[in-house]
């Protein structure tokens, strides 16, 4: 008897482990793991995750058998099995979670799957399954078990493979394709009869020698030089047969001219050269690429992911922001062409399964996308690489709560090849390993073709506001006008969307706040709401106060689409654009926007600081940075880090080409060090300064630190189990062990969930593993009181 082992998807730490069932008679030795099955669990039927299969079994009773198959192959490779369970572990979440999060939304709703053979002979060989077409749906009512199990064996063996379309907002597009219908002897018969001037028709039957088997869409007929009338022809005479095909969504926006590698700078030549090597001996080594804004660090991973390819291998390609997709992605299609695919959440479910299809198929040899392409289904991973490695958005905010970094690594090690972090900006974490040996560092010092930095400026804006009110300072505003004027084109930072930050009644300093959540507020004048960033609440804008009925409510504070209103008001003639969450939620807007400023159809680009990192605009002279202290206001250990990223990232968007660069930068705080040695870009001072500071706090890359958040509908319950969790730690925690809280969140209330935190920091503690395991049990119990507890390791944030 087989039996398989399955996580079942039941989201509690009693089945994080695996549950046996005995495999039926007609799926042995079909059933593989990574497969998704239905199995009966209690009194239900529900869906698992198929780990391991063994000949035997512990249990000592009656084995309850696999009700039915999700999956006819394994969804979820062993490597990526291997990974689930070591990211279970590392983040305290459930296996199962951890599973899901590694497929395609679309395959986690319900989808029908196709049976496609792999060629005619097939599809006449087995007319129980495919009554003579070459595409049929599975539906296993049709299917007994005996056929069921002929199917698993035939796609195991290749002679058909498995399709799924999405039923949930993914419809599969169908498109009308020409499958050939004579075999050799009738196509030389046909070619002796054809007219010697019917060009189309002979070239069609040499095609058709070449084709024979193969279902093509209309499309790709045409690209080989085959016309609709011609395919018509052959239809009428039994040439060809018509049918529908379903069409791979295709993600790319536009085509791309190919290009050619750069003559690399000393520099980029001897990182190239230290990751070539580790690439052809198989080392899961970790590089960190420490490289100026426009240093040529992209150029480096190209010529680096070429001889990947060029030894038979795979690489991975990771990027912050869903705005940098377009650009990188570009670039690299033009170097790779067809064997680069893409994935990131603007995709469609549709385009994004394609996507994971084409990975998983082994069509796609090079990937690019955000955090959640670091599970994309590669097989013989040569390569991977982390551009931006700095920034927050790798680090995952909802359960499994993983660093990217951290999987990237994993992944690396499992497969025998490379990591490349690359940062003008390393993480301090990232920069101390490598000062330690543990990471391998590489410099780019320099600026391509020696191009100088730009030049910086710090606009202090205390005396700035005593001369007039504008969001522009004076330097500022004539440096906007100087660049239009010369045609060249303007990026102005300004880290807040919305309209305003908040109203507020002069009379009597009434706020409106969010009646769910502990927070003013945000002004929307383009939906004239104001709404709440945290929960989605949403209200119209009062024309008088609610509290005292005075008519002087005024709004407070700037957000993005103010700054639009007031570069429009000061600057008539000039061509503004705005890049923020709101103006980028249609399907394609990050990339239009993106195109529309790179062909110079607009002169200012402003937004928040998904315009900062890594875009590449040779016309961009002038970067305005107007509330640099934004980060410095939070009170978090990591504020003058992300201050000093952010800063020197987007003054890295100024003079990349041939002209000169010019930041300009506001505050009200001009002497901070972080804002100083951003000025400057030197890392190694701001470097030396900020861990001088993590040293005298305790505070990473110092000491490791868990942060435990426990949040209910009642302040006292969150609060009361809190300090019985406290209390627990340090019954069972060394006395090095720093233990902070439990505190309220800084925005205590979210959603009418109060929240309450715990900070550790410690160096070496055996026993922390074990402890809070047992505090995710003991909360396990206590769920159906409302309280959640959720566990962070190595938090991005204390807030």
């Amino acid at each position: 008897m087989q039996v398989a082992q399955v996580i079942v998807d039941v989201p509690t730490r009693q089945t994080n482990s695996p549950f046996s069932y005995s495999i039926p008679d007609h799926l042995a030795n079909q059933v593989q793991p990574g497969m998704r099955v239905q199995v009966p669990f209690g009194n239900r039927k529900i869906t698992g995750f198929v780990v391991g299969v063994s000949n035997s079994s512990s249990f000592n009773g009656k084995l309850k058998p696999i009700s039915d198959l999700i999956d006819l192959y394994p969804v979820v490779d062993s490597e990526l099995l291997n990974l689930a369970e070591w990211l279970a572990d590392q983040t305290y979440s459930f296996k199962i979670s951890c599973l899901q999060t590694m497929l395609p939304g679309g395959m986690r709703t319900k989808n029908q799957k196709k049976l496609i053979a792999k060629n005619q002979q097939v599809c006449n060989q087995y007319p129980e399954i495919f009554q003579g077409q070459p595409e049929v749906e599975y539906d296993r009512q049709k299917f007994n078990n005996q056929v069921l199990a002929e199917i698993l064996k035939l796609q195991k063996s290749g002679d058909i493979k498995v399709e799924y379309d999405l039923t949930h907002h993914a419809r599969p597009i169908m498109r009308k394709a020409y499958q050939g219908q004579l075999n050799q002897p009738q196509i030389n018969d046909a070619l002796k009869s054809v007219r010697k001037n019917a060009v189309g028709q002979i070239q069609l039957l040499h095609m058709l020698r070449k084709y024979q088997n193969d279902i093509l869409l209309v499309s790709k007929w045409a690209s080989l030089g085959i016309t609709s009338a011609t395919l018509k022809t052959a239809e009428k005479k039994g040439w060809v047969a018509s049918t529908l095909k379903r069409h791979v969504r295709n993600p790319f926006m536009r085509d791309v001219a190919p290009s050619h590698p750069f003559k690399l700078q000393p520099d980029q030549q001897t990182a190239v050269d230290s990751i070539e090597q580790a690439i052809t001996h198989q080392k899961d080594q970790v590089f960190l690429l420490e490289g100026v804004t426009g240093s040529g660090k992209t150029e480096v991973y190209l010529q680096s992911i070429a001889h990947a390819l060029e030894l038979g291998r795979t690489a991975l390609m990771l990027v912050p922001e869903i705005t940098l997709t377009p650009q990188i992605v570009g670039r690299i299609r033009s170097r790779f062409g067809d064997q680069v695919a893409m994935l990131h959440s603007a995709m469609s479910a549709g385009e994004r399964y394609d996507e994971w299809q084409r990975i998983n198929q082994g069509k796609a040899k090079v990937v690019v996308g955000v955090r959640s392409a670091v599970f994309a289904p590669l097989k013989n991973v040569g390569l991977i690489i982390m551009d931006e490695e700095h920034d927050s958005s790798y680090k995952q905010a909802d359960n499994p709560r993983y660093q990217t970094r951290d999987v990237a690594k994993w992944r690396a090690a499992y497969n025998n090849c490379p990591v490349v972090l690359g940062s003008a900006t390393p993480s301090l974490e990232s920069r101390a390993r490598a000062m330690k040996g543990v990471y391998t560092l590489l410099r780019l010092p320099h600026r391509i073709n020696q191009h100088a930095l730009p030049h910086v400026s710090i606009i202090d804006m205390k005396t700035e506001l005593a001369k007039h009110h504008s969001a522009l300072s004076t330097k500022l505003a004539d440096a906007i006008q100087v660049r239009l004027d010369k045609h060249e084109q303007v990026i102005l930072l300004l880290n807040r969307r919305g309209y305003s930050a908040f109203l507020m009644c002069r009379d009597c300093g009434y706020v409106p706040r969010c009646p769910n959540c502990d927070i003013s507020l945000t002004m929307h004048k383009d939906t004239h709401t104001l709404n709440c960033h945290y929960c989605g609440h949403k209200e119209p804008v009062p024309t008088v106060c609610p509290q005292c009925h005075s008519k002087r409510i005024r709004f407070y504070g700037m957000g993005s689409e103010q700054l639009e209103e007031q570069v429009k008001d000061m600057f008539p003639f000039a061509r503004v654009l705005r890049m923020d969450v709101d103006t980028t939620r249609k399907k394609g807007s990050h990339e239009a926007i993106i195109d529309q400023f790179g062909a110079h159809k607009a002169d200012i680009l402003l937004g928040t600081q998904m315009i900062a990192k890594g875009l590449d605009f040779p016309e961009v002279t002038l970067v305005g940075v107007l509330n640099a202290d934004s980060a410095l206001q939070f009170p978090d250990f990591r504020s003058s880090e992300r201050t000093f990223e952010l800063l020197t990232q987007v003054s890295g968007r100024s003079g990349r080409a041939d002209k000169t660069g010019e930041v300009i930068i506001q505050t009200f705080n001009p002497d901070h060090y972080a804002i100083q040695l951003a000025k400057t870009q030197d890392y190694e001072k701001f470097y030396a300064t900020e861990m001088r500071v993590r040293h005298d706090g305790k505070y990473p890359p110092y000491y490791y630190t868990v942060k435990l958040t426990g949040n209910s509908p009642s302040e006292n319950q969150t609060a009361s189990e809190m300090f019985g969790i406290m209390n627990f730690l340090k019954k069972h925690l060394s006395k090095k062990a720093i233990i902070l809280g439990p505190t309220p969140k800084t925005i205590t209330r979210i959603n009418n969930h109060y929240y309450y935190q715990i900070i550790i920091k410690y160096r070496k503690e055996p026993q922390l593993k074990a402890t809070l395991d047992n505090i995710l049990v003991q909360s396990q119990k206590k769920q159906r009181q409302g309280l959640q507890i959720a566990i962070d390791n190595e938090p991005l944030d204390f807030m």
